[in-house]
């Protein structure tokens, strides 16, 4: 493909663990996981041009990530490999989404240029190519390649199509940042909870009687999430996602969550988005190939 002279714009979303079951550990140290992931219609923004030479070029780098450290260069360098592509690209990322916030960021955007780079380069591998090529980036990768919501097992890529309800939620982040290899590797953390039946009742009902393990951990050893969690519980059903350090809570209308939102102090980052079972990497995807 010869060089491009714009840049395409592709969405790069956030995902919220509606809960988080850690059901066993592996003998590699993996944990076995049991998850429900929703979409938000909320993201980073990853823009893309096609060059004639071989170079990735990251062009809004990373405060503290090292190039040859960061998600999207890994992932554009190993589909150039895998396809034996001889052309590169430039990219530039414009960052929303809180790192260290258990919202999958890094994992969305090494998923989005994964999808983007192989339309822009006409590689044609497919979803689940892309997916297996995504598992060695990061365990979350594959769900954001696939694009829909799902009850995952597994490291987190056995991926079983779900469809819970479409809530608004009220995304927080307290001024903290929590390393996720620090909270899976603690000793106090759970790892024997009960495996779930997915088809045993609806997957809401499934979904508000489930929990998340990290949650008593981290809160235990992070004030600041525990006390925004204590404050947030009043107003609605509150949980974190992932291994934190962001909370979720869930309303009904996006009015609801915006009042909340108008009640928080000013040092707390947050955003109002919508739950979506559909990607909107995949929706804007679609509308392309039209």
């Amino acid at each position: 493909m010869a060089e491009q002279s714009y840049f395409q714009h592709f969405p790069s979303p956030a995902k919220l663990n509606l809960f988080l079951h850690i059901v066993g550990q592996r003998t590699d140290g993996y944990h076995e996981l049991e998850t429900v992931f929703q979409f938000l219609d909320y993201g980073d923004d990853i823009a893309i041009r096609t060059t004639a030479g071989d170079e990735i070029k990251l062009l809004t780098p990373i405060d503290g990530v090292n190039n040859e450290d960061n998600l999207i260069i890994k992932a554009a360098q190993l589909l150039q490999k895998q396809a034996k592509y001889s052309n590169g690209a430039e990219i530039k990322l414009n960052k929303v989404l809180p790192m260290g916030g258990g919202l999958g960021g890094g994992s969305s955007n090494a998923a989005t240029v994964l999808i983007a780079l192989n339309y822009l380069w006409q590689t044609g591998l497919s979803f689940d190519e892309l997916a297996t090529l995504g598992l060695s980036l990061g365990a979350d990768v594959p769900i954001f390649i696939h694009g829909f919501s799902a009850f995952a097992q597994g490291v987190g890529e056995q991926l079983t199509p779900v469809y819970p309800k479409e809530y608004y939620y009220l995304v927080t982040k307290p001024n903290c940042s929590i390393s996720t290899q620090a909270v899976f590797n603690a000793k106090a953390l759970t790892r024997d909870s009960a495996k779930i039946d997915i088809n045993a009742a609806p997957i809401d009902d499934i979904i508000h009687s489930a929990h998340n393990d990290c949650q008593s951990l981290v809160i235990k050893q992070y004030p600041e999430v525990a006390k925004l969690l204590a404050w947030l519980v009043e107003y609605a059903p509150s949980q974190m996602t992932g291994t934190g350090a962001c909370i979720f809570s869930r309303f009904d209308t996006e009015k609801e969550a915006r009042q909340i939102a108008d009640l928080l102090p000013s040092s707390v980052e947050s955003f109002v988005a919508k739950g979506v079972n559909r990607s909107i990497l995949h929706q804007r995807m679609q509308e392309q190939l039209r």
